[in-house]
C-alpha cells in the first residue's frame, strides 16, 4: 500500500513518508506508509512493506532508549483507536502518539565523516561549519560525535543545515543545549548497541517536540534506514563509502539517471524498489533476532 485512504480518523497531516490522524485533542494516530522520498522529493513508487519494517525499527529503539528521554508513545494500542474493519490499513504500521509541539530543527547527529559531510569537509575542512583535523579520508569516524542541526522544510522543500547559534537563535540557547545533548546520547547508545550486530551508524537525525509540561519528548521515528545511514561492520573500509542498508540504494539508482533532483523522480525500476526493501528488511533483522 501507499497510504491508507479510507480511515475514517480525521487525516490532520500528509508528511513525505507518514500520515497523522486525529483521535482527540491529546492523541493521534502515526501512519508510516510505504512512500518513499529521496533528496526531499517523493517518489511515485512505493517499496514494499516499508512502513511496516520502519514502524518495528523505530519501536524497537523507542523502547530500547526510553531510559535516556521520554517519547511519544501514549500507552494505548491501536486497535483501541482504530474501528476492527479498518485495522488491516494499518496494521503493523501505526502507532497512538502524543500530541506534542514540534522543536523546529532536525537534530542531526554525525559519527562519520561521508555524504554532504565530506564534500564541504573536502573544500573547506570543516562540517556544517565545525571544524575537523586535517587529513581526513571519506567515512573516517568522526574523533567524537558532531550536532549539525538543519531547518525542518515543509513537503517538497530542502531542508538547510544551520550553524548551532542559529539553532540557539531559533528555540532558545537553554532549549538547543538540551537538544544537542540528548542527541548525542541517543546516538551514542544506539552505536553501541548496533556495533554488536554488526551496523555502523554513520549518522541519524532525531526529531523532539514538546509535552504539555515543556518536557523534550522524543518522537516521530527513531534510527530506522530512512532518517539513519546504517553500514554493515564487514565492509567498512575508510577511504570509500560503504554499501549501506538505508534508502542510500534507491539514492544512488537515482544519481545514476543524471536526473536533476527535481519533480517528478524518474520511475524507480521494481528490482531496484525490492531490493531497497530487502535493505530495510535486512537492518530490522540483524537489530532485532
Amino acid at each position: 500500500m501507499s497510504t491508507p485512504t479510507t480511515l475514517s480518523l480525521k487525516k490532520i497531516y500528509s508528511g513525505k513518508v507518514r500520515d497523522l490522524y486525529q483521535i482527540d485533542e491529546q492523541r493521534m494516530l502515526m501512519v508510516a506508509t510505504d512512500r518513499l522520498s529521496a533528496f526531499d522529493v517523493i517518489l511515485d513508487q512505493p517499496i514494499p512493506d516499508k512502513g511496516k519494517i520502519l514502524t518495528a525499527i523505530s519501536n524497537f529503539w523507542f523502547d530500547k532508549l526510553k531510559a535516556l528521554v521520554p517519547n511519544h508513545f501514549t500507552g494505548d494500542r491501536v486497535e483501541d483507536v482504530v474501528p476492527p474493519a479498518e485495522l488491516p490499513l494499518v496494521e503493523g504500521r501505526a502507532v497512538v502518539a502524543k500530541r506534542l509541539k514540534p522543536v523546529p530543527v532536525e537534530a542531526i547527529v554525525r559519527g562519520y565523516l561521508v555524504g554532504s559531510g565530506w564534500k564541504e569537509y573536502q573544500k573547506s575542512g570543516t562540517v556544517c561549519g565545525i571544524a575537523l583535523p586535517a587529513g581526513l579520508q571519506e567515512a573516517a569516524k568522526l574523533p567524537q560525535p558532531i550536532f549539525t542541526p538543519s531547518t525542518k522544510a515543509a513537503v517538497g522543500d530542502h531542508d538547510e543545515n544551520i550553524s548551532f547559534a542559529q539553532c540557539e537563535a531559533l528555540v532558545g540557547a537553554s532549549l538547543a543545549a538540551q537538544v544537542r545533548d540528548t542527541a548525542i546520547a541517543l546516538y551514542s547508545a544506539a552505536v553501541e548497541y548496533a556495533a554488536s550486530r554488526g551496523i555502523i551508524i554513520a549518522d541519524t537525525k532525531f526529531e523532539f517536540g514538546l509535552d504539555e509540561n515543556g518536557t523534550l519528548t522524543l518522537m516521530d521515528e527513531v534510527l530506522t534506514p530512512d532518517s539513519s545511514r546504517f553500514w554493515p561492520a564487514d565492509s567498512y573500509v575508510v577511504g570509500s563509502n560503504p554499501p549501506s542498508f538505508d534508502k542510500q540504494y534507491v539514492r544512488d539508482w537515482l544519481e545514476s539517471t543524471g536526473w536533476n533532483k527535481q519533480p517528478p523522480a524518474p520511475a524507480v525500476p521494481a528490482e531496484v524498489a525490492q531490493r531497497t526493501a530487502d535493505k530495510y528488511r535486512e537492518a530490522l533483522q540483524r537489530l532485532t533476532e
